[in-house]
């Protein structure tokens, strides 16, 4: 039994996009600006900038009177605890395994995805509570100025540059935590959109368009719960080791036999591990080889699933005989 783990060569292999991904080779310029980052680089960027657009945007609600503005700065504020728990899983998830942990410690981020998307949904229940509590007390005749308008725009094109540049590292990384503080930043982006429709309305209509603000409070929080219930799930289906899709199945599979000395197949399955790829698998050979022989088997299969794949750190083969007769056939299970 072979298990395979990255190799120190791995790690550099690894910083480069993975070819076989489509997603990785959209928006090539920011993908490109997103290599010049390590995951700790562009979420202490997320930090500046946030803390930046949170001050002016809950600053600029309270005086202008506008609870679009409070609560689009209550969600860039938000992007603060997620910054903050993506900066603590990684200093973790990247540690190696020792004693304790023979695995790694590569779970701690999809647990950091976890809090992020229960964060998502605390605050979309919470901006729902306050919009609804407004439209029912019929406190919706505020006059909201231009300026609350102009202050919501002027943060759509900064979160979705810092959404582009994080995604792009955490594709480039697969670090599920950093990718679900990337749509938390394009959350943030929709929302300040959203909310600039709904003050726009309101300078635009006047007074007796005021209530378009809470409805587009209302908006925004359910466009927070969706992403919110998104990222929750792909962290909750790495926790209960699902599979990936059947694409990178087939194409692991694909390699297996195209290795040197395999025979067939058996006892197939891959799980998802930290936005990575773990993959069990039981090898039949010629049984006239010798111990040796079947080692190098099993390691030639090890190396090739690593190599072809970038997503793939963890590959453990099992030797078996095949029979003398050829009766055994490559299984899919």
């Amino acid at each position: 039994m072979v298990r395979g783990r990255a190799r120190p060569g791995d790690v550099l292999r690894r910083d480069r996009p993975a070819g076989g991904d489509p997603a990785v080779t959209a928006d090539q310029a920011h993908s490109e600006a997103g290599g010049a980052f390590s995951a700790r680089g562009v979420t202490w960027l997320g930090v500046v900038v946030n803390s930046l657009l949170a001050a002016v945007k809950i600053t600029g609600g309270w005086l202008l009177g506008s609870q679009t503005l409070f609560v689009d700065g209550l969600h860039s504020a938000s992007d603060l605890t997620t910054d903050a728990v993506v900066l603590l899983s990684l200093g973790i998830s990247g540690r190696p395994p020792d004693p304790a942990h023979p695995y790694g410690h590569r779970r701690v981020g999809t647990m950091a995805a976890l809090a992020i998307g229960l964060v998502l949904a605390a605050a979309a229940v919470w901006i729902a509570w306050r919009a609804l509590t407004a439209l029912a007390g019929g406190h919706t005749h505020r006059v909201v100025g231009v300026w609350a308008m102009i202050l919501a725009a002027a943060s759509i094109p900064v979160k979705e540059i810092l959404y582009r540049l994080t995604m792009a590292v955490g594709r480039r990384t697969g670090d599920l935590a950093v990718t679900a503080n990337a749509w938390h930043h394009r959350s943030d982006a929709f929302t300040s959109l959203a909310a600039t429709a709904g003050l726009a309305g309101v300078v635009f209509g006047g007074p007796r368009w005021a209530f378009l603000d809470d409805v587009t409070a209302l908006v925004l929080a359910a466009f927070l719960l969706i992403v919110a219930v998104r990222i929750a799930r792909q962290a909750v289906d790495e926790l209960v080791d699902r599979a990936p899709s059947e694409a990178t199945q087939a194409a692991i599979r694909r390699t297996v036999t195209a290795a040197q000395g395999v025979r067939s197949f058996h006892a197939f399955r891959a799980r998802r591990v930290g936005g990575r790829v773990a993959v069990d698998v039981h090898v039949q050979v010629d049984p006239m080889l010798t111990v040796r022989q079947g080692h190098e088997v099993a390691a030639a299969v090890k190396h090739r699933v690593l190599d072809a794949d970038d997503h793939v750190v963890e590959v453990m083969v099992h030797i078996e005989p095949a029979a003398p007769n050829g009766a055994d056939e490559t299984s899919q299970s």
